[in-house]
């Protein structure tokens, strides 16, 4: 039978001009037909639904992102913005940026949002100097705590921009200029206490453009040890100022540069390793970037479960016809739900949760087409979850594998992986044996047809 919690109210501040819809999208259930008054709603995401023993709203943790949603004005390489936002355009850029934050919480209320993240360049305008941009962004602090205090949102994490700008037009950390590398750690000490001030629970650095166009004009080896020494600068400072959150790299392989030293989750791994990271920094991860690293992202989920570093998601796919970063809002379950199979078997997102870093399509130019983008993936990932329970709860794939390995936990195997046993001493003993070893079928087609049969 269902279970479920006393439902928490929801956030109703008053309704402003940048959305049609007026009420928060409620959850209905499968059963829900659309109405005038009422055209969309969850039918699978009650928030209130316990999933493994916890609330459905804490096993997902979803966070609605400030630069795609409401920052991106629906450029191309060919064709200039779009979608020409009320929030968007000219005038005073601080006038702006807080028309920006009320479109921003009104949709966080609409979709009934938990959580948000942010770059800061997003939420408030570049100054000329860092000190001036500094006070922008304290403007906008401020304004962040109250309509966090007034709806009950929370911050999943910040950022700092270290790409956009043409200062970090050759890399942030591994810029050949000290002076960059010096800008880009005040840029971030400043966005990290910002973090720690409004209780976010993670930090994220993307290393955009930490990585090289070519060898021609690129040491490896120093640029590599200047990364390690401005992550070990932040996770310094993140105890110093007690931070409690988590530190999150978010690899990808390449774009914009042409080869980014944080290329996948094991090379992200063995980096932590080399600079005695492994059990400071996590990672971030996306599907996108897997496709691009030539990975699933349920083997990136996988892979960082397995090595401890799962920190968080972003929740959006890449289109598998084109080779960029195309970041639209999921829309396949199975896909969706082997992402959440890895996330439950890992031991679940912990203080991470799953970011929309994703893209309206860009003839999607309706305001109102941000809250159906958010609710029908919010939806989906819901439905996912859902579908990933029942597999963990019924345990065949897992049978399966067991009985795959089931060989090494026998006397033998143990003693091998215990380095009880020498090449010389199993060399012996296979000789002794006069058995030759005889494979056994892995059954994928069976295994395939069984994880189709959950959706």
């Amino acid at each position: 039978m269902m279970q479920t919690l006393d439902a928490a109210p929801v956030a109703t501040a008053p309704h402003t001009a940048y959305f049609s819809l007026r009420q928060p999208v409620a959850f209905r259930g499968e059963g829900f037909q659309p109405t005038p008054d009422e055209p969309l709603a969850y039918r699978y995401y009650d928030k209130n639904r316990l999933v493994l023993g916890k609330r459905m709203e804490d096993q997902l943790r979803f966070a609605t992102c400030y630069w795609h949603s409401f920052g991106w004005g629906g450029t191309d390489p060919f064709g200039e913005p779009s979608f020409q936002r009320p929030w968007h355009g000219a005038g005073d850029p601080m006038a702006q940026a807080l028309r920006k934050a009320d479109a921003a919480f009104d949709l966080f209320r609409l979709i009934d949002s938990p959580f948000f993240t942010f770059h800061d360049r997003d939420v408030a305008p570049e100054g000329a100097t860092l000190r001036e941009s500094n006070e922008h962004l304290r403007r906008i602090e401020a304004v962040f705590e109250r309509k966090m205090d007034e709806t009950g949102v929370r911050l999943l994490w910040g950022t700092a921009n270290l790409f956009s700008n043409r200062r970090y037009m050759a890399g942030a950390a591994t810029n050949p200029d000290p002076d960059v590398f010096a800008y880009a750690a005040a840029q971030v000490k400043n966005v990290l206490e910002m973090t720690h001030r409004l209780k976010g629970h993670n930090y994220v650095l993307w290393g955009g453009r930490e990585g090289y166009e070519t060898l021609l004009n690129t040491d490896l080896k120093r640029e590599l040890a200047q990364l390690g020494r401005f992550l070990n600068l932040v996770v310094e400072h993140k105890h110093r100022i007690g931070f409690t959150g988590q530190i999150l790299i978010e690899p990808k392989p390449a774009e914009p540069t042409k080869h980014q030293y944080d290329y996948d989750v094991g090379t992200v791994y063995g980096f932590l390793k080399a600079h005695g990271l492994e059990n400071e920094v996590k990672v971030n991860l996306e599907q996108n970037h897997a496709l691009l690293a030539g990975h699933t992202f349920e083997h990136e989920i996988a892979l960082a479960g397995a090595l401890g570093i799962l920190g968080s998601l972003d929740m959006n796919r890449g289109d598998e016809m084109l080779g960029w970063d195309t970041d639209q809002f999921p829309n396949n379950l199975p896909q969706v739900a082997m992402t959440m199979y890895e996330v439950l078997k890992a031991g679940g997102i912990g203080q991470g949760g799953l970011n929309f870093d994703a893209k309206l399509r860009r003839q999607s130019i309706d305001p109102d087409d941000l809250v159906w983008a958010h609710a029908t993936a919010m939806d989906l990932c819901a439905r996912a979850l859902l579908v990933a329970e029942k597999m963990l709860q019924d345990g065949a794939l897992q049978r399966h594998v067991q009985a795959r390995y089931q060989g090494w936990d026998t006397e033998r195997g143990r003693a091998i992986l215990q380095g009880e046993r020498s090449l010389e001493a199993l060399a012996r003993e296979v000789e002794a044996d006069a058995i030759e070893p005889q494979p056994r079928s892995a059954q994928q087609e069976r295994l395939e047809h069984l994880a189709n049969s959950y959706f």
